[in-house]
């Protein structure tokens, strides 16, 4: 099983080459089917010309590596000039880069390139956002298996350019006991147990995170212990605060649910490591761009 999409942080992230070159193949068998029939019609075979990629509204740019593979994979004879990075602010106007080559192959790769680094950047913009207004805490932004089912690693990508941090990537990375986990177990106390049992009996090295719902259900995590962190799921402030008293620094904790961009800093107010936000992919709006023939 492949468990990492990517490494480092910031500029030093390295997509899955592997993981991308297949989701650029089935986007473009989506897409493209038996042909792009209508610049097969239009323009002459053989027709070269360049085109830049438009930016036409301020945020923070992401998928521009991702933008490179699908015109190689299109045509390895495209050539790309990269005028923007990835973790830039842009604005209304700039252009993030100028590819160059046969017009059909240009066309052909124009809307996948647009809908990832749209989807990209505006989830990268958004996560930035998050970041710079609750700098002043200790608190850090982390995203959620919220996200669109085939290009999640393209979305904890963007979390990271913009700032914030991945959590679990899937089921498979870390034990993660939730509400529904804890009542089917018959409890806190004997679902922690049976984790553990598991990792006994598998020899997998995973970390271990309860979510609770009440402070009754955090005195019984701390209780109990054998965890890595401590889930605070749909908190009052004043519940929340109350928590992180309680558990005082023995684990981290992360708070999660109903938090957005509205509310986020008075919950990092409350003193949290983490705050998880299923808004950072699940409902994010696109940046705005286009890719524009150059004359």
């Amino acid at each position: 099983m492949r468990t990492i999409f990517y490494l480092g942080a910031s500029k030093n992230m390295v997509l899955d080459k592997e993981l991308l070159q297949r989701f650029i193949t089935e986007s473009l068998i989506e897409d493209v089917g038996d042909g792009d029939h209508t610049s097969l019609s239009c323009i002459p075979a053989g027709t070269t010309g360049a085109a830049r990629l438009l930016i036409k509204e301020h945020g923070i740019l992401a998928g521009v590596d991702v933008a490179i593979e699908i015109f190689k994979q299109v045509d390895p004879d495209l050539h790309v000039e990269v005028l923007v990075h990835d973790g830039t602010l842009v604005k209304v106007g700039d252009v993030a880069l100028i590819v160059r080559g046969n017009v059909h192959s240009i066309l052909k790769a124009e809307r996948l390139v647009l809908n990832t680094m749209q989807r990209m950047s505006g989830i990268a913009t958004v996560t930035r956002q998050i970041v710079d207004l609750i700098s002043g805490t200790k608190a850090k932004v982390l995203d959620t298996r919220k996200t669109t089912p085939g290009i999640r690693f393209l979305e904890k990508y963007a979390v990271k350019v913009g700032g914030g941090v991945n959590h679990r990537i899937g089921l498979y990375d870390m034990i993660l006991i939730k509400d529904n986990h804890v009542d089917y177990a018959g409890g806190i106390q004997q679902a922690i147990k049976n984790a553990h049992t598991y990792l006994e009996q598998t020899g997998k090295n995973l970390q271990i995170e309860i979510e609770t719902r009440s402070l009754d259900e955090v005195q019984q995590a701390l209780a109990t212990g054998g965890i890595d962190r401590i889930m605070l799921d749909n908190f009052s402030y004043e519940k929340l605060r109350e928590a992180v008293n309680l558990i005082n620094g023995k684990y981290p904790t992360e708070a999660s649910g109903g938090i957005t961009l509205d509310n986020v800093l008075e919950y990092a107010k409350c003193g949290v490591d983490y705050i998880s936000m299923g808004a950072l992919t699940h409902s994010v709006k696109s940046l705005d761009m286009s890719l524009k023939a150059i004359a």
